[in-house]
């Protein structure tokens, strides 16, 4: 073999190597795919649940004494009231709404951490829900003590102080409960409640009275609406594929 043609077999090895090991510019390694995880979490677009509560009969709210402490009653320049009915021309806000029964499968809570705030001496939001393993984050805003008094019944209960302005305590609950009541051992008037679920399928009424639970597998439902103090009711409910179902729940006070 001559001298030639071991050089030009030589360099096509050569390039043959270098392009087989990633060389040259313009080559790119090869991207390792895996198969998708199975899906745990509800459809994209999925069905939806909305709706309405009214509200008959109205009570009006009690409005909040913060006399006791000077602090509280100087971070307003109105009135406060309890929050424990607010109705406006005949819908009801502050109503937990969630899926009671059908839901099966598993479900991841979000990254995002739900915030309870104490600010102006009151809870912020008055109504929420969280899912299980989803942080809690709950802070004081107010330059005044708090004490901050968690009372579930299924999960792990907490008492603890929040003497300065900024603090944060981080909870979890690992159990379905609804609802957790909280309250201010230092404030009385002071609460809230926290719905826990291990599904993301709940909302709660706005100023509207107006509520949405979305991204719903197809299959029967039984949701459940929840009101402090005028109680629950339930409703059986069909969700289609990417289909849409209204509901109302009517709530009247006692006194109707």
């Amino acid at each position: 073999m001559n001298k030639y043609r071991l050089t030009t077999l030589s360099a096509i090895l050569l390039v043959f190597v270098f392009v087989a090991c990633g060389g040259g510019g313009d080559a790119k390694p090869a991207v390792e795919t895996s198969a998708p995880a199975p899906v745990s979490e509800s459809a994209a677009g999925g069905g939806a649940i909305s709706g309405v509560i009214n509200y008959s009969n109205g009570d009006p709210d009690a409005v909040i004494k913060m006399d006791a402490d000077p602090v509280c009653l100087g971070l307003h320049t109105e009135p406060v009231e309890t929050e424990t009915i607010v109705a406006d021309a005949g819908k009801l806000a502050n109503v937990f709404v969630y899926v009671k029964e059908g839901v099966s499968g598993s479900y991841s809570p979000p990254e995002e951490a739900q915030l309870l705030n104490q600010e102006g001496c009151i809870y912020i939001p008055h109504v929420a829900g969280i899912m299980t393993g989803q942080k809690l984050v709950i802070r004081n805003s107010d330059s005044t003590l708090h004490n901050v008094h968690a009372l579930p019944k299924n999960n792990e209960e907490f008492n603890q102080g929040q003497p300065f302005q900024g603090m944060e305590l981080e909870k979890e609950f690992d159990t379905q409960e609804v609802m957790v009541r909280f309250k201010c051992d230092v404030h009385p008037w002071m609460g809230a409640y926290m719905g826990v679920l291990d599904h993301p399928f709940f909302a709660v009424s706005g100023a509207d009275g107006s509520f949405e639970i979305d991204g719903l597998p197809a299959g029967d439902y039984v949701i459940e609406a929840w009101h402090e103090t005028l109680g629950t009711q339930t409703q059986s409910v069909s969700v289609a594929a990417d289909g849409a179902v209204d509901v109302t729940f009517d709530f009247a006070s006692a006194a109707g």
